[in-house]
């Protein structure tokens, strides 16, 4: 269980596979497992790292001010530990915020990105969404927090046909809860974070992607983001909820892996026919 030291923290990571770089972020949750339905598809063709954000899982516990782009100078000290000079990037919500903040900060670094299931700007139903569930988490504590979050990530036919799979996602992720004060920080940083606009400054190319049932960062959201970031690619995949990785792993799996292998070798996206697709021409 491989660990970085950075200046102020320490993160734990795993690799799995060889070939180019492709480094990835989970959501609020923060914990690299996130991505295992990933592994034995993408880790055939590349060289994938996935690590659990400072403050969740095996990582440290530093109680600091979370933010987006502290998040991001992670993943870079990441890279560097590993000697990685340019990478892939795959980010989940919270990730995709990550993968913003990397394009726009070290857009060197960065040799393409998906945004999954993230938001350019927060709305009102993002900031309603999580300011219940941080106040849930104040006032009920963390196994009440960790039961509702189910109505937030998946959709309603997954949770009636998965409850004991379910309650076993749930038991393990209490064993590993952070404390109330890092939880509370990371969600004030992903509430507070919006670049909007600013997406126009991306030249990376980039997959926007998202479930069309995804009830935590509606298709809107990415819609949005499509927009906003020039060039970019969009899939909206047909059902699976804000974690389609979980629920719909095939089709999560062969929609990002088919465009990661487009841009890695250059050819031209081919979308699967499942899901809904635009290409931004805006310059």
């Amino acid at each position: 269980m491989p660990s970085v030291r950075l200046s102020d923290g320490e993160l734990f990571y795993e690799v799995h596979g060889s070939g180019p770089p492709l480094i990835t972020a989970a959501g609020l949750g923060g914990v690299g497992s996130f991505w295992a339905p990933q592994l034995g598809s993408w880790s055939a063709h590349f060289r994938v790292v996935v690590h659990d954000h400072r403050g969740t899982g095996q990582s440290s516990r530093d109680l600091i001010t979370y933010s987006v782009p502290q998040m991001a100078r992670d993943v870079i000290g990441l890279a560097d530990a590993l000697g990685i000079e340019r990478f892939h990037f795959a980010g989940h919500s919270t990730g995709a915020s990550i993968a913003q903040e990397l394009a726009l900060t070290y857009p060197d670094r960065v040799l393409s990105l998906v945004l999954a299931s993230g938001w350019a700007r927060p709305d009102p139903w993002f900031t309603r969404c999580f300011e219940t569930r941080e106040r849930l988490l104040r006032s009920a504590g963390a196994e009440a927090y960790v039961r509702a979050q189910a109505l937030f990530i998946f959709p309603p036919w997954w949770v009636s046909d998965n409850d004991d799979r379910l309650q076993s996602m749930e038991e393990a992720q209490l064993k590993h809860f952070p404390p109330t004060e890092i939880v509370s920080s990371r969600i004030a940083a992903i509430t507070s974070y919006g670049p909007g606009d600013e997406l126009n400054r991306i030249r990376t190319p980039s997959l926007v992607t998202c479930a069309d049932d995804d009830h935590l960062t509606p298709p809107h959201f990415s819609l949005d983001m499509h927009r906003l970031i020039p060039g970019s690619d969009l899939a909206i995949l047909p059902t699976g909820g804000h974690f389609n990785n979980v629920t719909m792993p095939d089709q999560f799996n062969a929609t990002i892996l088919g465009w990661l292998l487009a841009k890695l070798h250059g050819h031209q996206w081919s979308a699967p026919d499942y899901v809904k697709t635009a290409t931004a021409h805006h310059a």
